[in-house]
């Protein structure tokens, strides 16, 4: 089964919804540089952005149950995508893309910085986003999920986040490699949104669950 994601701010209890942007919910329909809906996001994380500088979250449907939050009346876990869904407000900001000197994803809790410039291609002349891989939990539990042993993959879940024109005083810039992933192969075709158009990328259908 397919496990779908939410983009979530813990303080402000906000989310979008990928759907809105003609985005598929699995992580690996949505989680490319220049893709209108992470487009949508970056926009949220710079100065003077709604989510600047709030606890960032990309809360899957099959993550663990929730601390301090009941089982549900048949049994089942209840986690942070539920929870918003039914106590959180879903946003819609515009796509358009961030000025280009935006380029440093920074982690406050942790004072380490990503420079997205220094992401890579894929061979297929994508570049996977590492804002989503490092926010998400319940990774590896559904189809769509990325596909790879990876540590740094969750490792900034729940943390502080922007995105700055600079390395702020006192904080370190990571390695290339920690924001690079690269999937162990792909499947079936997928559509995705690439720079706001469709394009064909090899990944899990579409929409199945």
């Amino acid at each position: 089964m397919g496990q779908y994601y939410y983009p979530v701010s813990l303080d402000k209890k906000e989310y979008l919804l990928s759907h809105d942007y003609d985005n598929g919910l699995k992580l690996m329909e949505h989680s490319y540089i220049g893709n209108n809906f992470m487009n949508a996001i970056e926009r949220l994380l710079i100065p003077g952005g709604a989510w600047y500088k709030t606890k960032i979250l990309w809360a899957g449907d099959y993550a663990d149950h929730e601390p301090g939050y009941a089982k549900t009346k048949d049994g089942y876990d209840v986690n942070i995508y539920s929870i918003i869904y039914k106590e959180g407000t879903k946003i819609k900001p515009s796509d358009e893309r961030v000025d280009v000197k935006y380029h440093y994803l920074t982690n406050h809790t942790k004072k380490v910085v990503i420079d997205l410039n220094k992401i890579k291609e894929d061979g297929d002349g994508w570049k996977i986003h590492p804002l989503s891989l490092l926010t998400c939990e319940g990774n590896g539990r559904g189809g769509g999920d990325f596909h790879g042993e990876d540590s740094k993959i969750g490792s900034w879940a729940r943390n502080v986040i922007s995105l700055e024109e600079s390395v702020l005083p006192g904080y370190e810039l990571c390695d290339d490699e920690d924001g690079q992933f690269v999937e162990e192969g792909y499947s079936n075709p997928v559509f995705v949104q690439k720079d706001g158009n469709s394009a064909l990328k090899p990944d899990l259908i579409l929409g199945n669950k």
